[in-house]
C-alpha cells in the first residue's frame, strides 16, 4: 500500500488522505439521483484498488441507490486486507417516498430516524461502528427542531455507534445552531471551479470553528474531465440524474466546458489531466482537508489518483484566478 499525504479532519482523531473515494454513483439506477446502471463487480474493484493505492477512507450514504452503495461498500471491505481497510463516511436523513422511489427523497432527521438509518447502516457495510456519520440535508419535510436532531447525534458518539458527526449542505446559520448544542466534527459542502460558493462562507466558518472540510463533486460530477463532452450530455442513460442538472444543459454547459478547457495547459505543463489540476484547486483550497472523487472502476480511481500529490504552483493558481475571472468562463 502506498502511503499518502494524510490531514487531521478538524479536531477528530481521523487523519484522512486529501482524496476519498465517492460512493454515490456505484449505487446505481431507481431513485431520483441514481447515475443509471453499475457494475457492481468493477465498483467491487474500484474501492479495492483505492485501497490499495492508500485511500484511506470512502463516503457513502444510505439513500445511494436506496441502500446498494452501502452493500457494495460492504462487499468491497469483505475483499481488502484489515491493514488496508477504509474508514467508512455515511450519511443519513434522505429517506425514499413509499411506492415511488424515484420521486424526491424526504428530508427526514427525526432522531427515532436518524437512529434507524444508522443501524440499517451498519448492517449493510457489516460493520460496529461508523468512522464519520453526517446528516445528509437539513430536515424540511418534519419540522423536527435541529436541536433535537444533533443532540441525537451526540447520543450515537456518547454510545460509541459513531466516532464523528458532521453535516452536509448546511448553512452557516444551521452550522452555528448545531454547533451550540455540540461540536461539529466536519462539513461537507459541494465545491468546484464551477460551483465556488463554500469558499466565502461555509469553508471559513469550519476553519475559524475547528471543523473539517470534505468537500464533494471537484469535479462537478464529471464535466471537468478530459472525456466529457455536448455529446456525452446528450448520451446520458435516462435514469442519469445529470440528464436534468442545470450544469449540464446550455448554455452553462458551454461556459463550464470551456472552463475546463482552459485548464489544458496547466495539465499539460505537469504532465498529467485536467481533472487532477480541478481536484487538487479544491483540496488545496485554505481550509479544505479533503475531496471525496467518484470512481465507477479501478481506472477511473487510476485516473484521479495523482491528485493526492501534485502540488500547484502560485502560477498555475494564478492563472486559474485570470480563468475564473473571465465572464465566459
Amino acid at each position: 500500500m502506498t502511503a499518502l499525504q494524510t490531514r487531521r479532519l478538524g479536531t477528530t482523531d481521523l487523519s484522512i488522505t486529501t482524496v476519498g473515494f465517492g460512493a454515490w454513483a456505484i449505487g446505481g439506477g431507481g431513485w431520483a439521483y441514481g447515475w443509471g446502471g453499475q457494475d457492481d463487480a468493477s465498483a467491487v474493484a474500484g474501492i479495492v484498488r483505492a485501497a490499495s493505492r492508500g485511500i484511506n477512507w470512502l463516503d457513502t450514504a444510505a439513500i445511494y441507490g436506496l441502500g446498494h452503495s452501502e452493500e457494495v461498500v460492504g462487499r468491497a471491505l469483505r475483499e481488502i486486507p484489515s491493514s488496508e481497510r477504509p474508514l467508512i463516511f455515511t450519511k443519513c436523513g434522505l429517506l425514499p417516498q413509499a411506492g415511488d422511489p424515484e420521486a424526491m427523497p424526504l428530508r427526514n432527521l427525526t432522531p427515532t430516524s436518524i437512529r434507524r438509518e444508522l443501524e440499517a447502516s451498519l448492517r449493510r457495510l457489516t460493520v460496529d461502528h461508523i468512522d464519520l456519520y453526517q446528516f445528509h440535508w437539513p430536515d424540511d419535510d418534519t419540522g423536527t427542531p435541529l436541536e433535537d436532531s444533533w443532540g441525537e447525534m451526540g447520543r450515537l458518539l456518547d454510545e460509541g455507534k459513531i466516532r464523528a458527526a458532521g453535516v452536509s449542505n448546511f448553512s452557516v446559520e444551521l452550522l452555528e445552531r448545531a454547533e451550540a448544542v455540540r461540536h461539529v466534527a466536519a462539513v461537507q459542502p459541494p465545491f468546484s471551479l464551477i460551483e465556488r460558493d463554500a469558499g466565502n462562507d461555509v469553508i471559513p466558518w469550519a476553519a475559524a470553528h475547528g471543523a473539517g472540510v470534505i468537500v464533494y463533486s471537484p469535479l462537478q460530477s464529471g464535466i471537468l474531465t478530459e472525456s466529457f463532452s455536448r455529446e456525452r450530455a446528450q448520451a446520458l442513460s435516462p435514469g442519469d440524474w445529470r440528464r436534468r442538472a442545470s450544469h449540464f444543459q446550455e448554455p452553462a454547459l458551454s461556459r463550464n466546458l470551456a472552463l475546463r478547457d482552459a485548464l489544458r495547459p496547466i495539465a499539460k505543463r505537469h504532465g498529467t489531466r485536467v481533472s487532477t489540476i480541478a481536484i487538487a484547486w479544491a483540496t488545496n483550497f485554505p481550509g479544505v482537508t479533503a475531496a471525496i472523487v467518484g470512481a465507477r472502476n479501478p481506472e477511473q480511481v487510476d485516473g484521479w489518483l495523482d491528485a493526492t500529490s501534485l502540488k500547484l504552483t502560485s502560477t498555475d493558481l494564478s492563472e486559474i484566478s485570470t480563468i475564473l475571472a473571465t465572464p465566459s468562463t
